[in-house]
């Protein structure tokens, strides 16, 4: 048997031998060195000990490959010559299981051989486990897809709503528009008088022609709004004009209804810049939902005043400073529509600005109103919002900046 880190001896000096001896025996796992042949040339102390533990110790020339590999060496050398970098074989020891790693070493033609303990197998349970994360795993890729599938079928249904809900609107509006006319050219009497029942029949024609008119305008101008296409006409405009307009259009609907609509205009309100179309269908369309909801004898109030719209950035002062010092100017309008109807339950304040929502399904409406104003007060930087609690009514109201550009 070969002593501990002995070489058989070359042309080597004595110094560099015991150098390289002291190295080889301060690795801690075993380490051998062999030829071709399987005839081992060095080995430090570990493998020593490995080996007298094996019953090699009377042994003076055990073969790498028959005694410490106990596999074939045909098999490792083809292995290692057609290009693998390292062979890895399992040896069992009576102290248990290890695994040797093998190395070839081209220049000399050497074996280098080096045996750790054996890497521990998974527990079934950890086995089990990882293949049911793989399982999970893949699962959840297929879940995914098919999520993404669905959600590409429903974007190309919602943009073929879209585009119907435009094609129908432009295919309806310009028949109403002549429908329109004509009734108000026969109540205008200019084609021959008219008996009082007739005149009757012809104002409730014309109230749901009108009542079309404003569907179409809404479907509208929903799909620009629901295709990106939607343009704000940004004029220097006087909201009073805009408010009384809406009031005068909405004043025999009032009295049919037997409700009051009180007008609250401030004196000093400035012109500024807003599109005049989109402003006044959102005032109209927060007075439409307010007389649907208020019972005959109740009243509808607009009010419409300047507001300091106080906005928190980090270059103005205190809030309490700017809105108690002097010459504090307003920088936007306060619209606000208030009804003496039911009111809405504080749950739904926030969905009722949703497109298609309805609170009370037995109302009129395709629930569209209030979404297209609060987008459309939106385009304007502005805000909307409401006050209600039930049996004391609402109010809905909305802030419109003086300085949109």
């Amino acid at each position: 048997m070969q002593k501990a880190a002995t070489i058989d001896p070359q042309a080597s000096g004595q110094g560099a031998f015991q150098l390289v001896a002291s190295l080889l025996d301060a690795l801690d796992r075993p380490l051998l060195v062999s030829d071709r042949s399987g005839r081992i040339l060095c080995m430090n102390l570990h493998a020593q000990d490995r080996l007298n533990l094996s019953g090699f110790g009377e042994k003076q020339d055990p073969n790498l490959f028959a005694d410490v590999l106990h596999t074939d060496r045909t098999a490792i050398l083809r292995e290692l010559e057609g290009g693998e970098q390292e062979v890895n074989l399992p040896v069992e020891y009576p102290e248990g299981k290890s695994r040797a790693r093998v190395r070839w070493l081209p220049e000399p033609d050497w074996l280098v051989v080096y045996i750790e303990p054996a890497p521990a197998e998974a527990p079934a349970d950890e086995a089990e486990m990882r293949q049911t994360v793989q399982d999970l795993l893949q699962e959840r890729e297929i879940t995914y897809r098919n999520l993404l599938a669905a959600y590409l079928r429903l974007q190309e249904v919602n943009r073929q709503k879209t585009v119907f809900l435009a094609s129908a609107a432009h295919e309806l509006k310009t028949p109403l528009a002549v429908m329109k006319g004509y009734y108000d050219l026969l109540l205008s009497g200019s084609l021959g008088k008219l008996a009082e029942r007739q005149r009757d029949i012809l104002q409730e024609s014309k109230e749901s022609c009108d009542r079309l008119v404003r569907l179409v305008s809404m479907f509208l101008n929903y799909s620009a709004l629901e295709s990106g296409k939607l343009v704000l006409q940004l004029r220097e405009n006087d909201l009073r004009d805009c408010v009384n307009d809406v009031a005068c259009r909405w004043q025999d609907a009032f009295q049919r209804a037997k409700v009051r609509l009180d007008i609250k205009l401030h004196a000093d309100l400035p012109l500024f810049k807003f599109d005049y179309q989109k402003v006044q269908q959102s005032v109209a369309n927060l007075v439409d939902n307010a007389l649907k909801h208020t019972p005959p004898g109740g009243c509808v109030t607009l009010v419409v005043e300047p507001h300091f719209w106080e906005r928190r950035t980090a270059e103005t002062a205190a809030p309490t400073e700017r809105r108690h010092g002097d010459g504090v100017r307003p920088n936007s309008v306060l619209i606000s529509v208030a009804d003496t109807g039911s009111g809405i339950a504080a749950e739904y304040h926030q969905e009722i600005f949703e497109e298609f929502v309805r609170v009370d399904p037995s109302s009129s409406g395709m629930g569209l109103g209030l979404a297209i104003t609060k987008r459309l007060i939106q385009a304007h930087r502005g805000k909307v919002w409401v006050d209600s609690e039930v049996g004391r009514g609402s109010s809905f109201s909305f802030l419109l900046p003086m300085n949109v550009e």
